[in-house]
């Protein structure tokens, strides 16, 4: 009886703290959403997948074509996402840049991938430095052209490719509590 209730509180718990997150990133989606001006939405897509908050920011948008350096319009986009990141302190960020499948030949930039890790590069820089959000939630990642969100056989769809996506993540240590929690459950043999 007692390895039942034990199992019966774990399951609880589970529950109880994937209804939690689940409950954050809805509350999150929607301040961010509500944020953003209609114009604004139109380079932007917000969605939760797998308990994880992505918002897709557009390149052209965000930069110059064939740039990492990040455009005077994207700033007040960035505001209000830095604004709902710090307002959600237990949150880890990662931004990663994509590309489409076009080489491209710039003399300090050498391929798709050094492009890619540069962009999302400057969006963390940009958090941290123009809008306070503390740099050890943050990390920086490159997925060059390897991460397509549809084919690359139209304009339309290498403009879908070119993009960086700020991922919202519950921190690792939460992740780990539980992990450890149900390592120290099964070596105990009981659920």
């Amino acid at each position: 009886m007692d390895e039942i209730n034990s199992s019966n509180k774990y399951i609880q718990e589970l529950v109880a703290s994937k209804n939690k997150s689940d409950s954050l990133n809805i509350v999150l989606t929607n301040n961010l959403t509500r944020s953003l001006s209609h114009d604004e939405m139109q380079d932007v897509d917000v969605k939760v997948l797998k308990g994880v908050v992505y918002i897709s920011l557009s390149d052209n948008m965000l930069y110059k074509s064939g740039s990492y350096e990040i455009s005077d319009k994207a700033g007040l986009t960035l505001s209000k996402i830095a604004k709902i990141i710090s307002d959600h302190k237990d949150y880890d960020i990662l931004v990663e840049g994509n590309t489409d499948n076009v080489p491209i030949s710039k003399p300090n930039i050498r391929n798709n991938w050094d492009l890619s890790a540069l962009r999302a590069s400057s969006v963390v820089q940009s958090l941290q430095n123009n809008y306070n959000v503390d740099p050890i939630r943050l990390t920086a990642g490159g997925r060059g052209e390897y991460n397509p969100v549809t084919n690359n056989d139209t304009p339309e769809a290498k403009t879908k490719n070119r993009r960086t996506e700020i991922i919202i993540t519950p921190k690792l240590n939460q992740f780990m509590d539980l992990i450890n929690k149900d390592a120290a459950v099964d070596s105990s043999g009981k659920l």
